[in-house]
């Protein structure tokens, strides 16, 4: 896991705007999750992994992202990447609930972008 602030990120001319820190061309896959107050992203799951790198960056609110070892609170602007089989589970606050982006990155654009 790696946190950075939004407005840290390194400059990018071309590609996404998580080049660098996303491996992969493209943002291929993703979604803008409204997470209920203290509620947890998956409730139908425990913990997760994914098979690549996720980038989480709360737009609103706040969120505390359950790891193994420790847990990482995060507030508007914040951005962490989960890096690939680590296992995670995002929890919204309770009194200031999360709006949440999380993208993940590929070689191949999203099917939809595809020329």
């Amino acid at each position: 896991m790696r946190l950075y602030r939004l407005n840290h990120l390194p400059d990018s001319e071309h590609g996404h705007i998580f080049q660098g820190l996303l491996a992969g061309e493209y943002l291929a896959r993703g979604e803008l999750l409204f997470i209920p107050p203290g509620s947890l992203a998956c409730e139908h799951e425990e913990e997760h992994t994914h098979a690549a790198e996720e980038v989480l960056v709360v737009l609103q609110g706040r969120a505390t992202v359950h790891f193994a070892d420790n847990d990482e609170t995060m507030g508007p602007g914040d951005v962490m990447v989960v890096e690939a089989f680590e296992r995670h589970h995002i929890e919204s606050d309770a009194d200031d609930p999360c709006v949440l982006l999380y993208v993940h990155g590929d070689e191949e654009p999203h099917p939809s972008q595809r020329v």
